[in-house]
């Protein structure tokens, strides 16, 4: 036909050249593009038929009957036409005959049916066009059922390449794919099927490319085109009888885009956080969007999915639970130090675990096991497990760097209170500046624990604190280092007519050999206890700080994400009660320690060493109360008003200690007439009298209570001597049995001291300066003169 017609045949040029074109088309089309026949990728007639036919539609085709190009096309189009399934070459032409082309042919007629002016639009006589189109059905060898594939194809094609702007074409699409459904139950011919697999094969990979980013391409506006797609979908992978492995490998493709919408949000939180001043965690944004997404899925599409999926929302959520779970997981496996934007992390991806897990119940109600096995797919984050072992080994390196803290500082210190002006030690205000930090950074922690964390940081701070407390007591002594040994005892010696002569150089040998005894005093005894009320003061800080700590920690605690936890609340009263206690009885123990100390070391000299040795009247009490009153001083400048009174009172019963100390254990140096009580009685009132201070000191009642000893026992120094040893011998047999006949048992020493104790009315015999005390005491116990 290309030779019969010339170019003189048509009204001009162009309209020749356009019917040779179309020609050339027809010929292309039924021997490359849909051959009845199969061609080979290597066929080489193929490739030099695309040659020609590629040239003529650039340069028109010379179609002469010699003419080289067109006995070349004719050889090569004869070569394809007359292939044949068994390989032979037939005599018969089949280049129109085969059932692609004819398909192919009746599509461009259905084009018609479309506004050449308006692709997406179809004509209005298009019931008309149909019915002329339906009478090539007996030439191209048509039906029913090929028509509805094809005008299925036509509808949806036009749909996709005008942009997807029409959805009336997609819906169309879709009631004649339920057609072809229909008729694909009662076809059975192979060519019918691989025709209906291509085309359908095509719709489902295009709608399942949508489908598995559908929050990419669907929105609230256009629910009702998705809804379409996802029936075209459903009923093209139907109509296919898509098998199972297929299902897993498509499940696995979802799981994997799904991956990779999630990936692409991470990177763009990633460069989102880049933008943001504060750098918040890319995690933590990633948590928020896919929270966002499962309620958009939620709201959006899990309603219009549940058609085809009872638990479409669960399999959503648990899909996106497990991309972002591993994400998560390989974050946390690259956490070292806990900080702040790792416990924000770890907070969102616990709320994005509740939200998803809320919605795959929500959406399981009416299931038959009540969202089990979707919530089976969603193994827990335990973010709320990670951020309290991060807590725990948060706290432990705090705790530790405390420690370190505590020793080094206490290494440094001096203990002296001139070093500020609240007179206490410096490395307290440096270890409670540190627990002050160690507190506000744990209520700092983003974390709904506080409460149930708080006391594994209190009771660590708690041991700190006991630590430091045990070392600012430790070194210092106790109450029974400075009490001096009590000699054996002796009886009183009849003393010599000429006392004057030898008193002197006696009581100098005795002062002597008494200080070698208590150990030397320090060249500055203020220093010492000035060193010994810092600690005293320090404890005493610690004890009101420590009450305001646990009170602030109290506070936070009603005040966090647990505050319906009041037990716990009401527990963090006893936070830090090993320390407050310790902080108590130290006090107390360097109470004593600092009042022994005055009186039985700094003032040795002038009390265990001086006072009443010899003649009482010439050794009074005197110079103790001079030297005592400036140690007082100290007392009053240095330490802290609450213990004050404390360390004062316990120098005041010190002081009495070492008053009966001498008055019963005083040694041989010490002899005591009956007209020394007046004298004694005098010294005792004036000890008295300094630490009431005329009513500026300890309160009279205070002083009374602990000076009730010294006045019960001061009378039996006005006894006669026999009543003395009537009493003594009463209270001995009364106490600890035996008879007159036999000897009276020595009691022991017990340092009771009672003017009804055997021991203490012993001692009172012991140091009286008369014939017939000495006498008796030989006579019963034979005690010795000297030591």
């Amino acid at each position: 036909m290309l030779q019969q017609l010339k170019p003189s045949d048509f009204p001009n040029q162009w309209e020749y050249e356009a019917w040779q074109r179309r020609n050339l088309k027809i010929l292309e089309a039924g021997l490359l593009l849909h051959p009845l026949l199969p061609l080979d990728k290597t066929d080489t007639a193929a490739q030099q038929l695309r040659q020609i036919i590629r040239g003529a539609l650039e340069k028109p085709l010379e179609t002469g009957k010699n003419n080289k190009s067109m006995q070349a096309l004719r050889s090569i189009a004869l070569s394809l036409a007359c292939r044949t399934f068994d390989g032979s070459v037939s005599e018969t032409s089949h280049w129109a005959d085969g059932f692609p082309l004819n398909l192919r042919i009746y599509q461009m007629l259905l084009e018609a049916c479309f506004d050449v002016n308006d692709e997406t639009s179809v004509i209005e006589e298009v019931d008309e066009v149909l019915e002329l189109v339906k009478k090539t059905w007996v030439v191209l060898g048509m039906n029913q059922m090929l028509h509805d594939l094809c005008f299925l194809w036509i509808l949806f094609n036009r749909y996709v390449v005008t942009g997807q702007v029409e959805s009336d074409l997609l819906f169309a699409a879709n009631n004649l794919l339920m057609e072809v459904e229909k008729d694909a139950k009662a076809m059975t011919d192979p060519d019918y099927s691989k025709i209906i697999s291509s085309t359908l094969g095509t719709i489902l990979g295009w709608a399942e490319k949508r489908l598995l980013a559908y929050h990419n391409y669907f929105h609230s506006d256009n629910t009702e085109t998705m809804e379409c797609v996802v029936s075209m979908a459903v009923l093209s992978a139907k109509i296919m009888v898509e098998d199972i492995s297929h299902e897993y490998h498509r499940t696995r493709k979802e799981i994997d885009l799904a991956r990779e919408r999630i990936m692409e949000k991470l990177k763009s939180s990633k460069r989102s956080s880049k933008n943001q001043q504060n750098q918040c965690p890319f995690l933590s944004i990633l948590a928020q969007g896919v929270s966002t997404l499962a309620f958009s899925e939620k709201a959006i599409f899990s309603p219009l999915l549940k058609r085809w999926h009872p638990l479409a929302a669960g399999v959503a959520v648990a899909t996106l639970h497990s991309c972002y779970g591993n994400e998560l997981k390989q974050f946390v496996s690259g956490i070292g130090d806990l900080t702040p934007d790792i416990l924000q992390v770890l907070r969102a991806a616990d709320k994005l675990e509740k939200d998803l897990v809320q919605i795959a119940v929500e959406n399981s109600v009416d299931s038959e096991d009540g969202g089990k096995s979707i919530i089976r797919e969603m193994p827990p984050y335990e973010a709320e497990s990670v951020i309290s072992n991060l807590v725990k080994s948060w706290i432990t390196t705090r705790l530790d760097r405390l420690k370190e803290w505590v020793d080094r500082n206490l290494q440094q210190e001096v203990w002296d209170p001139q070093t500020n002006k609240e007179n206490f030690a410096p490395s307290a205000v440096e270890v409670l500046r540190i627990v002050d930090e160690a507190l506000e950074a744990f209520f700092l922690l983003p974390i709904s624990m506080h409460a149930v964390l708080l006391p594994d940081l209190t009771t660590g701070i708690d041991r700190c604190i006991l630590h430091y407390i045990s070392k600012a007591k430790s070194g210092c002594g106790s109450q029974s280092t400075f009490v001096p040994s009590m000699p054996v005892l002796t009886r009183c010696s009849t003393r010599s007519k000429f006392v004057g002569v030898f008193k002197r150089k006696e009581k100098c040998q005795i002062a002597q050999g008494r200080k070698s005894q208590v150990g030397t005093t320090n060249s500055n005894g203020s220093l010492g206890i000035s060193q010994l009320c810092c600690r005293i003061n320090t404890l005493q800080h610690f004890r009101i700080e420590l009450d305001v700590l646990a009170k602030r920690a109290t506070s936070h605690v009603r005040n966090s994400e647990s505050a319906h936890m009041d037990n716990i609340a009401d527990g963090m009263g006893k936070a830090f009660e090993l320390s407050t206690t310790a902080c108590v009885e130290g006090i107390k123990q360097l109470c004593e320690i600092t009042a022994y100390k005055i009186v039985f070391h700094d003032l040795s000299h002038v009390l265990w060493d001086g006072l009443y040795v010899g003649e009482v009247s010439s050794s009074r009490i005197e110079p103790f109360l001079q030297e005592l009153e400036q140690y007082l001083e100290v007392i009053s400048l240095t330490v802290h008003y609450r213990v004050r009174t404390r360390v004062i009172t316990e120098v005041m019963k010190a002081s009495f200690d070492g008053l009966l100390l001498v008055l019963l254990a005083g040694g041989p140096p010490r002899a005591f007439h009956l007209q020394d009580y007046e004298t004694i009685a005098d010294d005792f009132k004036s000890l008295c009298d300094l630490f009431w201070s005329n009513g500026d000191g300890l309160p009279a009642d205070l002083i009374q209570k602990f000076s009730t000893t010294v006045s019960a026992i001061l009378p039996l120094f006005h006894t006669d001597t026999d009543s003395l040893i009537e009493q003594f011998q009463y209270m001995t047999l009364e106490t600890y049995g035996g008879s007159a006949k036999s000897k009276l048992p020595l009691p022991p020493t017990t340092g009771q001291w009672n003017p009804t104790e055997p021991n203490t009315l012993l001692r009172v015999l012991c140091y009286r300066s008369d014939e017939t005390a000495a006498k008796f005491l030989k006579k019963t116990y034979n005690l010795p003169k000297k030591l």
